[in-house]
């Protein structure tokens, strides 16, 4: 009797990726997405950041990407997250006795990211947010950023040591105001004639440290905010 040879169906002739693909765990895709939109917005920027594309660079079907991100909002909001995570890890290797030196090294970073990838932090951190992702608010967001933890827990660090005087959420955040803005400005006008980039935020910085350390901070609003 002839052996009978098994007939292949479109199931038994998923391409090897495909295999591969479904043995990984759901967060392990996602994180490959997440780091083919940072190659891809670092390489082209904001309008090279589309569905299509983000799928085709990993190989998946276009449908296959909306059951991980609804749209490009929540995908800049993956990169946002992935990037204040990586930001964090950065300034955790940077300690210091000193709270002051601590609390530059948190701008430092930040500037470097912000210099180094200019397309993707033109993308990320320039582009408005109008609506968070599905089942989380801003506020969620806010409190489980771990870089801006990292700059909340220096700038205590700097309270308590006599150093600056204040509310540190609202220190923190004025200090994020004046480096964005710098970096900002570094990236939109590349041909205005601030110097070294880097010395340049170092020196609104210090600037606003100088300014900050004359001074008691108020909280920004009246309601308490959690730190």
């Amino acid at each position: 009797m002839s052996q009978r040879i098994p007939i292949q169906t479109k199931a038994t002739r998923l391409p090897p990726r495909a295999h591969t693909r479904r043995e990984k765990p759901k967060a392990e895709l996602r994180a490959e997405l997440v780091n083919a939109a940072h190659k891809l917005v670092q390489e082209e920027g904001y309008e090279g950041l589309t569905i299509r594309k983000l799928a085709k660079r990993v190989g998946y079907a276009p449908m296959s990407v909306y059951s991980y991100f609804a749209d490009k909002q929540d995908i800049l909001f993956a990169l946002a997250e992935d990037a204040f995570e990586t930001l964090a890890k950065k300034i955790e290797a940077h300690p210091s006795d000193d709270p002051i030196a601590a609390l530059q090294a948190v701008m430092t970073e930040y500037a470097a990211f912000g210099l180094g990838n200019p397309n993707e932090y033109r993308t990320v951190f320039m582009t408005e947010k109008t609506r968070p992702p599905e089942g989380r608010s801003f506020e969620e967001m806010h409190e489980a950023n771990p870089a801006m933890k990292a700059l909340i827990g220096r700038v205590e660090a700097c309270v308590a040591a006599g150093k600056l005087q204040g509310d540190p959420r609202a220190i923190a955040t004025m200090l994020w105001a004046v480096g964005h803005g710098t970096i900002s400005l570094l990236i939109t006008f590349p041909f205005y004639p601030f110097g070294d980039p880097q010395a340049f935020v170092k020196r609104m910085c210090d600037a606003t440290l100088a300014a900050l350390s004359t001074q008691n901070v108020p909280p920004l609003t009246d309601s308490p905010v959690r730190c």
